[in-house]
């Protein structure tokens, strides 16, 4: 939910912090490359491979970035970035995922405007440009297109040499991507069996394909990771999840987490690492059993 009561919310704890948006989005920057030099490293030792991939869709040619250890077959993993689009934070975010056993495609869910990097942080897209740049590519992912989105790069993982096609793929999302990982769970419900929301907004609502509604379709196992000021303003949502889940038969893990909304994103204001990092083994647990 990046809205705007969002970010009052980071401008309070930035200026609590005494750091202005300016200077954090500076240290967000240099932080990111270093960890993007870590992970690196780290890829180098753990001997994974990384490769610029494009994807054709029914709306076009999705950009995105394939990682896996570079020996062996893996269980597949769809990573959708947050409202900032694919960028190098999720480059490191790929890596660490990789590096734990996993063939990773981290998608550029704007490709219908504008290959990724669209932005270069987190902190751009609350910029007054960042905002009027983004917001038409945000109105060009409807639904329908996020399923087909799911469809073809189901499809390209299924063809990869180094994806294990006898174990189901899972999917993680964070902020807008958060709701991705149900559309996609319930559009390819015979290969994508786990969904990973991470601070998801938009997840619960009245229309018929609300996520929500949609989880009866799906074939998944769930966490949904919400962040504490999203839980404040809809407090009703962790109960309609759970409800929904067990409606559904699918296995459900709902947790309201000690972070603010992007709390997961190493590049966001609100990055909370000790949090992160326990929404991180959440979501490797949910992955061990694709």
């Amino acid at each position: 939910m990046c809205d705007d009561l969002t970010a009052i919310e980071e401008e309070a704890r930035l200026s609590a912090a005494g750091i202005s948006r300016r200077d954090f989005a500076a240290q967000a920057a240099a932080a990111t490359a270093a960890l993007a030099a870590a992970s690196s490293a780290q890829a180098a030792g753990v001997a994974l491979s990384e490769r610029a991939v494009t994807i054709t869709t029914p709306d076009g040619t999705c950009d995105a970035l394939f990682l896996h250890p570079a020996k062996g077959r893996h269980p597949a993993i769809i990573m959708w970035p947050d409202i900032a689009g694919s960028r190098e934070a999720y480059k490191v975010m790929g890596r660490r995922l990789a590096a734990d056993g996993y063939a990773v495609l981290v998608v550029n869910h704007y490709y219908r405007s504008a290959p990724a990097p669209i932005m270069a942080t987190m902190s751009e897209w609350r910029t007054p440009e960042g905002q009027a740049k983004l917001k038409p590519m945000i109105a060009a992912i409807t639904p329908a297109g996020t399923a087909s989105d799911a469809k073809a790069f189901v499809a390209f993982l299924d063809k990869q040499k180094a994806v294990d096609t006898r174990r189901g793929i899972g999917n993680c999302g964070y902020c807008m991507g958060g709701p991705y990982t149900v559309r996609a769970a319930a559009a390819v419900p015979g290969r994508i069996r786990a969904a990973a929301s991470l601070h998801g907004g938009g997840l619960v609502g009245d229309a018929p394909d609300s996520p929500v509604k949609l989880i009866a379709a799906t074939q998944a196992r769930f966490l949904f990771a919400i962040g504490r000021n999203d839980d404040a303003r809809a407090p009703g949502d962790k109960d309609a999840l759970r409800a929904a889940a067990t409606a559904a038969g699918r296995p459900a893990e709902v947790e309201v987490y000690n972070a603010d909304h992007g709390w997961c994103t190493i590049d966001a204001p609100s990055y909370d690492k000790p949090e992160a990092d326990r929404a991180w083994g959440r979501m490797l647990a949910l992955f061990s059993q694709l």
